[in-house]
């Protein structure tokens, strides 16, 4: 499922309303741009980030979605969602951009032990 030493971005906020999002993708970004494989895991609000449909945030806040587009030039391919985040939020997965994978609530802890570096925003 993960990657031998990859780095795994826990993304916990959503889009607008604070920085975490944005930290979280820079970190994933600058990891990945100096050749360390990173996964990104979007949980609870995080997961508002991977809408297809956004708009810019509050005045000095920009779009996310350019930034997700950007993830695959990273080799940033691994996009996980905890399935009950999407229930929880009313949110289909067709709502959502392509290359997602959705992954129960039981399967997280596996996940997480298959990382030995893992950031939380």
């Amino acid at each position: 499922m993960a990657t031998p030493n990859a780095l795994l971005v826990i993304i916990r906020h959503a889009p607008h309303g604070s920085n975490w999002l944005r930290e979280g993708l820079d970190a994933a970004l600058v990891a990945a741009a100096f050749g360390q494989p990173v996964h990104l895991l979007f949980m609870g609000q995080g997961i508002l980030a991977l809408m297809k449909e956004q708009s810019s945030g509050a005045p000095g806040q920009k779009a996310t979605l350019p930034t997700i587009d950007m993830l695959e030039m990273y080799d940033i391919d691994k996009l996980w969602i905890a399935e009950e985040a999407l229930q929880a939020l009313y949110i289909a997965t067709d709502m959502l951009v392509n290359g997602v994978t959705v992954i129960a609530e039981r399967d997280i802890p596996d996940l997480l032990q298959q990382h030995t570096n893992i950031l939380n925003f």
